[in-house]
């Protein structure tokens, strides 16, 4: 292995801290740690002479720390290698405007500065200005025209037709209630950053600085690279770990891709099949329990519930998309006979737990600490600290002193990087929600749809697919949380959890479907093969994705919101269900062998009705499953038995 996956990693969270000046970069490192003793001392809440940090003061001081360095380290332009006096700047200027803000957290939570005096003012149009730009710096120009257009949308609500019409506000009190309202700059997605998703990115850190990375690529190996279609497996195996601690289905695909996608095309997986697996795969990573992408943790604090019920209630939908995945890629290795990597070849398992059981260890001890102890936001410093100490076991996991100043580097970059794609959020929230356009837009939803439950569904699918398609999948989670959501609960009397996870997989859809297809696309430049066809390729291996969530909002024992008995009776249901939809599309079954396309397409719909869960599709799926599988083996007897009749004649 030519590159570690801790200097991959490094390339794809690329900032240029690294080129700052001696000096500059001590301070920013400084000022990383204070940022992290600040969440510690606000997370624990430490108590000095009974005086406890108050929740508005502390998200402020994020702001500050964070989006300042932001500013420093994350350039205007990508070609911008220097610190320009402007970058500094702007720093210096966020450093002191949240500084004062924070001092004044007391008074903004109980008094309200929703209409500010014109200093103020002035001091909350900068700092919108300077988290928008971070925004920009982060996410593209297209994210910053929405974040402005929802911003800016009380200024002329009050103008708008219809469904867009909404309570209209000045200048001056729009700035005031962005800023300093609860809805805004320090409302939901703040407090998910704040409250959740800071303790799991130190987690992700001490990991990846300890070489976790390396282990689950070595470990996925030795598990699966023997088996046919090897590399194959080992690539969904490795990039299902590697979800735990990213999040980003592009990351997953740069990170994995250039190891995993060049060894399938080695062992004869054509090239748009190999990138479409990998594509598929790192998508999954975003849903992938126990430490998911960042939506997962907006979701639970939106819908003011515990972490780990969004993790038990994702756990079936990711294992039988994983499932489907792996069973696609046996039945096309076992149908033109690819075999897996020569054991010699291979790293030994042995050898590998031996020298990397502290990841395993510290993984359990997350779950354990989530789904038993449910310590919740001190799960993750709880896990950084026994990683942080069992790392001394081993030479190869140890965290040297270089290990931990990369460490805590890697935790400021990668909260700075978050923190500027998160909080432009809280603008676009503040704008729907202050206005009133979000309850007029499910008004008006519901009357477009005239009240069919369906086809408001299949209208919420679009939008989820459509606002996805810009790769922000936590902007498109929220706006359709506070517009789509309430209409679908209204009508359907649907379960909550169950619809918002409907968005969210809806909206992670367009990272592998055509036309835009991002992780589909980038994964087809590292194999050098045809976009398009990655892309419908990575369709047809993700099919789960496409139906799994009208199952599950109308059933959701399948996310385990009804009796655990009916939860595990669906997933059982649902196991040979999808065994048989993989083999309808890569004309392959266990025990039968190759088969014809008749056959391909009725055991299709025979596994499409046995996973939808409802007793009477799954007694029709499983009698068309049957008679299917019956004809195919009697025919293959008597042919069999008159080739052997012919051969003993001759």
């Amino acid at each position: 292995m030519e590159k570690s996956i801790v200097d991959e990693i490094k390339w794809v969270e690329s900032t240029r801290y690294e080129n700052l000046p001696r000096l500059l970069k001590v301070l920013v490192f400084v000022i990383f740690n204070a940022g992290l003793a600040i969440v510690c001392f606000y997370t624990f809440k430490v108590s000095i002479r009974g005086w406890i940090m108050l929740d508005a003061s502390y998200y402020y001081l994020l702001i500050t720390i964070y989006v300042s360095i932001a500013l420093v380290i994350i350039p205007a332009r990508k070609k911008d290698r220097k610190v320009s006096w402007y970058d500094l700047a702007a720093g210096a200027l966020t450093l002191g405007i949240g500084l004062y803000f924070s001092l004044y957290g007391w008074e903004i939570r109980v008094e309200g500065w929703s209409f500010p005096s014109m200093f103020n003012f002035v001091l909350g149009l900068i700092i919108i200005l300077l988290v928008l730009e971070v925004g920009r710096r982060m996410a593209g120009t297209i994210y910053l025209a929405v974040c402005i257009i929802f911003g800016c949308y009380p200024l002329f609500a009050d103008y708008m037709p219809g469904i867009f019409f909404g309570k209209g506000y000045s200048f001056i009190n729009t700035v005031g209630l962005h800023v300093f309202g609860s809805e805004g700059l320090i409302g939901l997605p703040t407090r998910a950053m704040g409250d959740y998703l800071i303790g799991f990115l130190v987690f992700a850190a001490v990991l990846i600085a300890s070489g976790a990375g390396d282990f689950f690529i070595n470990f996925a190996l030795a598990v699966c690279g023997s088996f046919r279609g090897g590399p194959a497996k080992v690539s969904v195996v490795s990039s299902a770990f590697f979800g735990t601690i990213s999040g980003s289905a592009v990351s997953n695909v740069v990170v994995d891709g250039p190891i995993t996608i060049p060894t399938m095309i080695r062992v004869g997986y054509p090239p748009y099949y190999a990138a479409a697996i990998e594509a598929v795969t790192s998508t999954g990573g975003i849903l992938m329990p126990p430490v998911m992408g960042a939506v997962a943790f907006v979701m639970a604090a939106f819908l003011g519930i515990e972490y780990r019920q969004v993790c038990i209630a994702a756990a079936i939908p990711a294992f039988l998309y994983y499932f489907a995945l792996m069973m696609q890629i046996d039945a096309y290795a076992a149908r033109v006979g690819i075999k897996g990597i020569p054991r010699k070849e291979l790293p030994s398992l042995q050898k590998t737990i031996r020298t990397g059981w502290p990841f395993l260890a510290v993984i359990l001890f997350l779950l354990w600490g989530l789904l038993y102890m449910q310590w919740e936001m001190y799960t993750p410093f709880y896990a950084s600290g026994l990683m942080f100490l069992i790392s001394f076991f081993s030479k190869k996991t140890m965290m040297t002193p270089k290990r931990i100043v990369d460490a805590l580097i890697k935790v400021g970059t990668l909260i700075s990087q978050t923190i500027s794609i998160i909080l432009p959020i809280g603008i676009i929230v503040s704008g729907l929600n202050v206005t009133g356009a979000s309850s007029s837009f499910t008004a008006g939803l519901i009357q477009v749809g005239g009240g069919n439950l369906y086809l408001i569904l299949l209208l919420g699918v679009v939008a989820c697919y459509l606002l996805g398609m810009a790769g922000l999948l936590t902007p498109a989670y929220i706006f359709l949380a506070v517009t789509m959501a309430p209409a679908v609960i209204e009508i359907g009397h649907l379960n909550v959890l169950a619809v918002h996870l409907f968005i969210v997989y809806y909206a992670m859809i367009s990272v592998i479907t055509p036309p835009v297809a991002l992780a589909a696309f980038v994964a087809a430049s590292l194999a050098g093969a045809d976009p398009m066809r990655t892309g419908l390729q990575a369709m047809r291996l993700g099919i789960v994705i496409y139906f799994i969530p009208f199952f599950f909002i109308f059933n959701p024992a399948l996310i385990m919101q009804g009796t655990i008995k009916e939860g595990l009776f669906l997933f059982a249901l649902a196991l040979p269900g999808i065994s048989l939809l993989a083999a309808g599309l890569e004309g392959y079954l266990w025990w039968v062998g190759k088969i014809g396309r008749i056959s391909r397409l009725v055991l299709f719909v025979a596994g499409f009705l046995i996973v939808f869960p409802e007793y009477k599709t799954t007694i029709i799926g499983s009698g068309m499953a049957l008679f299917v599988i019956a004809v195919i083996i009697i025919r293959r007897k008597a042919a069999a038995k008159i080739e052997k009749s012919h051969g003993s004649v001759r």
